[in-house]
């Protein structure tokens, strides 16, 4: 009997596999435990469909952040901070370079950037943003003291 596996079964699959497996076990196990639904050619068809929306969906989430990336690559980013001998009181956090993302127009969250040292001085820095599971991008950031 063909069954749609609504969890991970060992021995058998993974959730969203279609497999075959007895038919005792089906319909005294799994199916009564709600862990795979029956196979018919509707439910199979209407699976495939719904497993073709998700597909598009992610590639269009990914070419929607390459589209982003390359628009956060191509500004290079500039904080004002207060110091005194081009030395920061305090440092540039992720929260600041996202508060001034958001100044720009581009909504990004403060925990998606890193950046590998501590920016403690004025000068030009290098941040990474990972958009997406498979995409990041590197800004620079221009941090420069401010007159006012």
């Amino acid at each position: 009997m063909k069954v749609i596996l609504s969890s991970d079964i060992q021995g058998h699959g993974k959730r969203g596999d279609i497999v075959e497996v007895n038919e005792g076990y089906a319909r005294n196990y799994l199916l009564p435990k709600k862990l795979a639904i029956e196979a018919t050619k509707s439910i199979i068809n209407e699976y495939t469909q719904k497993l073709d929306r998700e597909k598009r969906l992610i590639k269009e989430e990914k070419e929607n952040a390459v589209e982003l990336g390359k628009a956060l690559e191509a500004n290079c980013l500039t904080i004002k901070v207060k110091c005194g001998d081009g030395k920061l009181y305090g440092s540039v956090t992720t929260q600041d370079i996202s508060n001034a993302l958001k100044e720009l127009g581009f909504d990004i969250d403060k925990r998606k950037i890193s950046i590998k040292d501590t920016i403690k001085a004025t000068g030009m820095y290098i941040a990474e943003i990972k958009i997406h599971k498979d995409v990041s991008v590197k800004i620079k950031l221009d941090i420069i003291p401010d007159k006012g």
